[in-house]
C-alpha cells in the first residue's frame, strides 16, 4: 500500500548529469531544509550525486520534482528514484 501524503518515507535518488562542482549539493540541501527534510547529498566517484531524504511523502515528492525541474545548478540528465521505509537515522541535511 503506498504511503499517504503525510506518512514518513525515505527517498533515495541518484542524480545524473553535470552535477558536481556547480553548487548542486548546496542547492539540494537548501531545498530539503525548506521542505523540513533530513538526509544528505553526496558526490559519487562516477560524477553522480546521491540524494537521500526522509520526511513526509508529499515533501519528498516535491524535492524529487525540484531535482527534475531544470532549475538546478549544473545540468541534470536523469534522476533515478527509489522509495523505502524511513530508518530514522538522519538528522539535519548534510552535503557530503
Amino acid at each position: 500500500m503506498p504511503a499517504g501524503p503525510q506518512e514518513p518515507v525515505r527517498l533515495s535518488a541518484w542524480v545524473h548529469g553535470m552535477v558536481q562542482g556547480v553548487g548542486f549539493r548546496w542547492w539540494t540541501r537548501s531545498r530539503a531544509l525548506e521542505l523540513g527534510l533530513t538526509g544528505h547529498a553526496t558526490n559519487a566517484r562516477d560524477g553522480r550525486v546521491h540524494v537521500v531524504a526522509e520526511g513526509s511523502r508529499v515533501n519528498c515528492d516535491r524535492l524529487l520534482e525540484l531535482l527534475r525541474s531544470g532549475e538546478t545548478p549544473g545540468r541534470v540528465t536523469l534522476v533515478v528514484d527509489n522509495w523505502e521505509p524511513t530508518r530514522g537515522d538522519l538528522s539535519g541535511f548534510e552535503e557530503r
